[in-house]
């Protein structure tokens, strides 16, 4: 049956580090070393005798070593020696097969055939013919390894490694019994297992063989059946050994995938070790596990004892004696606490067990259980929601789970270029990945792609929105695709950077408007009856667009390292929208027709930005000096100040102006002719005469860059000469530059104006 040996106890420890490396290692003579450097071969380590050499593995080995990693580090008990491991495939003993993986437990079987593409993403194939080959032969292969290995289930599974699988394909491959694994799902169960070690098992078996029959597994508890408002309940005691059998916890991370409705956290390591420790020091938990169990409520079998109080019954639960039976809501690290533990078959836990609830159901009780204990942060409340609200008969809710769930495609999905750059559930934001759920929302929202509703009613169609979520979720995320994809291709070095310096684009901010920008452009072109974007094909709406997609990337691509920086460094509310109204300016620039709205008074109200700051700081200034001068003048020359520092011109200007002041009767007080100096009379004031400058002005009126660079004692009171100019043009037509906002921030600070305002 079998032609192989076995991998087994300390040896799959030390085997899996050695398969889990990306390099394949072996020592050699020294003599040897310039030949398999030009083979491909590096330099490790110098030893006495030999030299260590590694080479990268080839990508089907490294995905292949991957998955026979995976089985050791979740448990499994025997696996495959070597990669000439064979099984009797066929009725004669000389019609072997090679295997892949074969993995063993006390239980369980599972034999794995691997295929991996050196491409990234390579397009979908449906693996008819390795599919076919094990079902052909599957009924008899059962029988044998049920004769040579009594009492364990038996698992066939393809695994795939940078493979675009349709969904489709996936459901015929598993309407054959033939479990599928992706590369996305192998990393979680070895993530799992990092986390929580062998305990991680009996997620991969719920997984695999789902709504089989557990071998040996007693199902019966004595229990208390109730009802909670609408839904049934049992509460019963169980062993854990029992329950993690039946159990299975959904995940909402790596691995989970958009087809599972999936809530919970991902299983503490730290916390872990804390509770077995305590488990193992005899402690023991008083609060109930909180299951359902995926059974229909009317075949559940469940023994009345005859006693009876209200609406509780006493009597005895068969529990389903299958895998994946019963998923976990609250209580992983109680339960997988115990997982290893000596106490695991003799110690009792407390359970509430509701039974069939709906996905929507089970994740609206994990958040209200949560909610007043640890916070459940608001990038896992958005991924929830997108499963949670998915089932809402609230119309407006299940606009915001369709435009989360937008966003968790285009971080999930394998045809996507997002993939990996969406933040989901609890990821760690890296530079990369960062973006969040909420930004792609924002997107979508502003962009009218799915409409705006009422609870009950839809109150206008977006562009993309079908009649209900489920058909516009596949069409509007392809189009998304398609976009993002060419934009990551147009912009390579923004798209290597994520939120690295350097890095404006694909962050947020970027993503926000890049997406409402899109939505704007269609929105257009359906007011001008180009097209309906309901009526055509994703790939046909971004050929519609492909011409201003380029000119958005032609856009970021001109702005300066300065210019992305300013886009960056923009926070709050406004910040989508200072980004969105630069992609319009460009859309704009390449074709005049793109209606914009909005654009031009937003241009002009950038362009006034500075203004009021800087008029006020100028009024402060003028303020400064019709006080500052004539104190100084007046404490160094007493009551012939005016005589003896201003010059003649400046009085006699002054007092003409004082005397049309009172003449035209809007003073009814006398009118002093200091308080008719204009700006540019303090400045010629200050140029009079270089010993009044010296006396009086040049320790505090001199700008540090003139202090710095030395000139004439004239050039040290030039700075009025751009005060002037910027005054005098003070219009409402006139937009102050950021370099003069600048220029007054420094002049107002520098002559001690600025704790003033």
């Amino acid at each position: 049956m079998i032609k192989g040996l076995f991998t087994e106890g300390a040896a799959l420890k030390i085997e899996a580090t050695k398969r889990l490396s990306l390099d394949v290692k072996e020592s050699f003579r020294p003599s040897l070393v310039e030949e398999l450097q030009s083979e491909g071969w590096f330099v490790d380590r110098q030893m006495i005798k030999s030299v260590r050499m590694r080479r990268p593995k080839a990508h089907d080995v490294a995905f292949e070593d991957r998955v026979w990693a995976m089985f050791a580090r979740l448990g499994f008990e025997q696996l495959n020696k070597g990669r000439d491991f064979r099984l009797v495939w066929g009725e004669s003993d000389n019609e072997s097969r090679q295997v892949d993986v074969f993995a063993m437990d006390a239980e369980t079987i599972v034999v794995v055939e691997c295929k991996s593409s050196g491409a990234a993403q390579a397009p979908a194939e449906t693996f008819k013919d390795v599919a076919e080959i094990i079902r052909g032969s599957r009924e008899s292969l059962m029988r044998k390894l049920a004769s040579a290995f009594p009492g364990r289930k038996v698992k066939f599974v393809l695994a795939t490694n940078n493979f675009s699988v349709s969904a489709e394909s996936i459901d015929r491959i598993e309407a054959m019994q033939i479990a599928y694994l992706d590369e996305l799902a192998v990393d979680y169960y070895l993530e799992l297992a990092n986390h929580i070690g062998v305990a991680a098992k009996y997620q991969l078996l719920g997984h695999l063989f789902r709504g089989m029959k557990i071998p040996g597994l007693e199902g019966k508890v004595p229990a208390i059946r109730g009802r909670m408002g609408s839904k049934t309940y049992y509460s019963f005691m169980i062993e854990p050994e029992r329950l993690l059998k039946l159990s299975y916890i959904l995940h909402r991370s790596v691995g989970g995938g958009r087809s599972t409705d999936a809530y919970q956290r991902v299983i503490k390591k730290a916390r872990l070790k804390a509770v077995q420790k305590f488990v193992d020091g005899g402690g023991f938990f008083p609060n109930s596990i909180v299951l359902n169990i995926d059974a229909d409520v009317s075949r559940l079998r469940f023994d009345d004892a005859g006693v009876r109080e209200g609406e509780s019954r006493l009597g005895v639960l068969h529990l389903p004696q299958t895998y994946a039976s019963a998923y976990v809501i609250d209580g992983q690290h109680r339960l997988y606490g115990f997982a290893g533990s000596k106490r695991a078959d003799s110690e009792l836990v407390p359970v509430v067990a509701f039974v069939d609830m709906s996905p929507s159901d089970q994740v609206q009780l994990f958040m209200q259980i949560n909610e007043n204990q640890q916070a459940v942060p608001k990038n896992l409340r958005n991924t929830l929601n997108s499963d949670l609200l998915w089932y809402s008969h609230n119309k407006r809710e299940q606009a915001k789970a369709l435009t989360l769930r937008v966003g968790q495609w285009l971080g999930e999905e394998k045809t996507s270029v997002l993939k990996g750059r969406v933040v989901l559930g609890e990821d760690k934001v890296t530079n990369l990945r960062c973006i969040s759920l909420d930004a792609v929302r924002r997107g979508l929202d502003k962009g009218g792609f799915i409409g705006e509703f009422t609870a009950s009613e839809m109150r206008r169609a977006g562009t993309f929105y079908r009649g209900s979520v489920e058909p516009t979720l596949r069409p509007l995320s392809t189009f998304l695709e398609l976009a993002f994809e060419r934009l990551a291709s147009g912009l390579p070095v923004q798209w290597d950077l994520g939120k690295a310096d350097g890095g404006f684009v694909f962050i947020n901010n970027g993503v926000e408007a890049l997406i409402r920008i899109l939505g704007e452009i269609i929105q257009q072109y359906e007011r001008e009856n180009r097209f309906n974007a309901k009526r055509i094909s994703p790939k046909e709406v971004f050929l519609h667009l492909e011409d201003k997609i380029d000119a958005i990337i032609s856009g970021l691509s001109g702005l300066s390292a300065e210019e992305g920086a300013e886009l960056k460094k923009t926070y709050g509310g406004s910040a989508g929208n200072v980004f969105w109204r630069k992609l319009q300016e460009f859309v704009k620039a390449a074709d005049p027709e793109f209606e914009a709205e909005g654009l031009e008074e937003w241009q002009r109200a950038q362009a006034k930005q500075f203004n009021t700051e800087s008029f006020a700081m100028i009024r402060d200034i003028e303020t400064f000096l019709h006080d500052d001068v004539r104190l100084r003048l007046e404490k160094q020359y007493g009551a012939s100040w005016w005589k003896v520092a201003v010059p003649p011109e400046v009085v006699q200007d002054a007092h003409a102006l004082k005397i049309k002041k009172e003449l035209s009767g809007e003073n009814t007080e006398p009118v002093d002719w200091w308080d008719c100096l204009h700006l540019s009379a303090y400045h010629r004031i200050l140029a009079y005469k270089q010993k009044i400058w010296d006396e009086c002005f040049s320790a505090d009126y001199t700008a540090p860059s003139a202090k710095r660079s030395g000139g004439s004692w004239k050039d040290k009171s030039s700075w009025m000469n751009e005060l002037i100019r910027i005054r005098n043009t003070n219009s409402h037509e006139y937009s102050v530059t950021e370099d003069e906002h600048k220029f007054l921030v420094a002049l107002h600070s520098w002559l001690g104006l600025a704790d003033s305002d």
